[in-house]
């Protein structure tokens, strides 16, 4: 693959990696460039494990999307979205339920022009470039409202994006300001980084992505657990990621706390 794609704006810097397309290099997609893919190796090389936690992330993700689908939920507010590969929400929710409606958000533009490129003219999705941390902007965006029926219960995806979000930024306000405004029956689908598993590794991977745009912020299951306070949480509660609601038993390693990513599910009363 070329280094500038169709639909890269031409004044986006190809030289600074960026958490969303090292992630889409993790999961096998093409939407990549050179500097991720250093970053990622000097990742993986002081964490082999790292692709395998990246992967079961996304198996998450997959699970927690036919959840909301089956309890009746047709729209998803995708946050932190990156770029759309293959297995992204609209894929998954539109096999169980073909009127499932999405909007993509994510504040690096390359990701944006590149969920953009993808995803074409499709009418029932749209991509936002916004900042997840207000919440009050982004629900009033005109795309937004344009697609999302905040009368109807939504699913808010919060998939791997609150570690980038400092304390400083009040993670559990950023919650809050979206599930409040939505409709009850509404659901937040979560996963977080955290040095929980595996502590000897962590600090090394936060130096590491304290040099991108996006700096890392992993928390403990108890500062997980408070970012979903007022909500109702799903069963098996915050765990690590192979152990939420796997599909198989072949999904659930013999060492889930090498996974090191917590995952949750919680509905609005």
């Amino acid at each position: 693959m070329a280094d500038r794609l169709a639909g890269v704006p031409e004044e986006i810097d190809l030289t600074r990696p960026s958490a969303a397309r090292v992630y889409d290099y993790y999961l096998g997609g093409a939407h990549n460039f050179a500097v991720d893919r250093e970053m990622a190796a000097r990742a993986v090389a002081m964490w082999p494990d790292l692709p395998l936690i990246m992967q079961a992330n996304r198996a998450f993700l997959r699970r927690a999307v036919r959840h909301c689908v089956a309890a009746g939920v047709r729209q998803f507010l995708d946050l932190g979205s990156g770029i759309p590969t293959a297995g992204n929400v609209h894929e998954v929710a539109r096999s169980a339920a073909p009127d499932a409606r999405v909007v993509y958000v994510d504040v690096d533009p390359v990701a944006v022009a590149h969920s953009r490129f993808i995803l074409g003219d499709d009418p029932a999705t749209r991509v936002v470039q916004a900042d997840l941390r207000r919440p009050d902007l982004l629900l009033d965006h005109p795309e937004v409202r344009s697609l999302l029926d905040f009368e109807q219960p939504v699913a808010v995806m919060m998939v791997a994006v609150l570690h980038f979000v400092p304390d400083a930024d009040d993670p559990a306000g950023v919650v809050a300001g979206y599930l409040g405004a939505l409709a009850p029956g509404s659901f937040l689908v979560l996963s977080h980084a955290t040095h929980e598993g595996q502590p000897d590794k962590a600090e090394e991977h936060q130096e590491l992505y304290r040099r991108t745009a996006t700096p890392m912020t992993m928390r403990s299951r108890a500062e997980v657990s408070a970012l979903l306070d007022g909500l109702d949480v799903v069963d098996p509660g915050v765990v690590y990621l192979p152990l939420w609601r796997p599909e198989s038993l072949d999904e659930v390693d013999e060492r889930p706390e090498r996974f090191t990513g917590l995952a949750a599910v919680a509905r609005k009363r």
